[in-house]
């Protein structure tokens, strides 16, 4: 097949339209493709361990340069390095980074704030393909509250703060445009890895079938514990012959049948699941000629016909991030040594070498602005994180 085939049988990751009453370009059809993207990862157990360790990958041990990385940048007391950490897990789950920063009155940087990336949204571009502003909106979704009412997503609940742009210029021009300084919102700087102004789709979009899979793999072996049959046997019982009892008149009182049933769906219910593995199922006939028919409730294990499925799909989610180190460390194609788990630590770095640069060169970008300097070396670079082996502290307690 050629490119014209296959293109009928492909879907855009995601699809890009246009909302009119805020002007703004929808994250996928439904605008939430961030939020379905992140409940994904965490219905998957493997998906939210690849990403876990591909976020404290990038993170690795910080910055290099550690007063820089405790400077307090904004009035609730968060450090540089609070910042890198926010960002990290935004890069890990989306590809993308959100930094919003305040400027004062000489149109210099005194502030940055982390924000979410999940709830950015681009504006529509002018005639000139520029995209000027970043809508922000605490949960796209609508379902978020404050002070017990929902914040919906109307115009008046989105903050439309200018994109970054540092030029002294743009800042006045923009400070002027907004009544003053204490009526500016200062600037979002907003990087995509996927392009720039280009919504990204993050590392995990391309495994996002199998990371739905591994959640419905879960929720099998989940059933075929809790909800499955396992009793031992049945027993058949033959009931006895009631004895006739008279009212005052000497007629003879008719039993009530339905007091006397237990309830065979109660039963059942009562014979499902781990808890109830074993047991034994009496059954009581009013006479040999209402033996009902024996039904088979042995249980079935349903794991076994999943074995290919889940080690297939384990091994893609990992494959996707990179981490085919780890895996064959957990199928036990390789040892569990020290040198082995060094070698995967110095190999994972450089597969977030990229996501690093990006974090090193959004902050360059921020700090040349700051009103202060606070990082003379000039050096934003991450230490990246190196496996500590345990045979000194073992040689010292023994």
């Amino acid at each position: 097949m050629n490119v014209n085939d296959l293109k009928k049988k492909s879907n855009r990751r995601v699809d890009t339209g246009y909302l009119r009453n805020l002007g703004i370009q929808s994250y996928g059809d439904d605008n939430l493709y961030p939020q379905h993207l992140r409940n994904i990862i965490a219905a998957s157990s493997t998906g939210s361990e690849c990403v876990e360790r591909y976020a404290n990958f990038i993170e690795g041990n910080g910055f290099r340069e550690v007063t820089f990385s405790e400077y307090v940048v904004n009035r609730r007391g968060d450090t540089t390095d609070d910042i890198h950490a926010f960002v990290c897990r935004d890069i890990a789950d989306y590809d993308g980074i959100a930094i919003h920063v305040n400027y004062n009155m000489f149109a210099d940087i005194v502030e940055i704030q982390h924000v979410p990336f999940e709830n950015c949204r681009l504006l529509e571009e002018d005639e000139n393909g520029y995209i000027a502003k970043i809508a922000v909106h605490p949960d796209w979704s609508g379902k978020k509250t404050r002070n017990g009412k929902t914040i919906k997503v109307i115009p008046d609940n989105v903050e439309f703060i200018d994109v970054f742009n540092p030029c002294k210029e743009v800042v006045y021009a923009q400070i002027r445009a907004a009544g003053g300084i204490e009526n500016y919102k200062g600037q979002i700087l907003w990087i995509s890895n996927t392009g720039k102004f280009v919504y990204p789709v993050g590392r995990a979009d391309r495994v996002i079938t199998e990371m739905s899979t591994d959640e419905g793999l879960a929720n099998v072996k989940y059933r075929n514990v809790r909800c499955n049959f396992m009793p031992s046997g049945m027993i058949v019982t033959k009931k006895g012959v009631s004895p006739v009892h008279l009212d005052e008149e000497g007629s003879p009182i008719r039993e009530d049948k339905q007091s006397e049933d237990t309830g065979f769906s109660d039963t059942v219910i009562q014979l499902q699941g781990d808890t109830n593995a074993a047991k034994i199922l009496e059954v009581t006939l009013e006479s040999d000629e209402e033996k009902p028919e024996f039904v088979d409730i042995s249980s079935k294990n349903y794991d076994k016909e999943f074995t290919v499925t889940d080690a297939s799909v384990v091994e893609r989610i990992y494959s996707a991030f990179g981490q085919e180190p780890w895996y064959c460390i957990r199928i036990g194609k390789v040892g569990f040594s020290g040198d082995i788990l060094e070698d995967a630590f110095e190999y994972y770095n450089s597969i977030v070498s990229k996501q690093q640069r990006m974090i090193e060169r959004a902050f360059q970008k921020i700090f040349e602005h700051w009103y202060e300097p606070v990082n003379p070396s000039d050096d934003f670079s991450v230490q990246p994180l190196k496996y500590v082996r345990n045979a000194a502290v073992s040689n010292n307690n023994g």
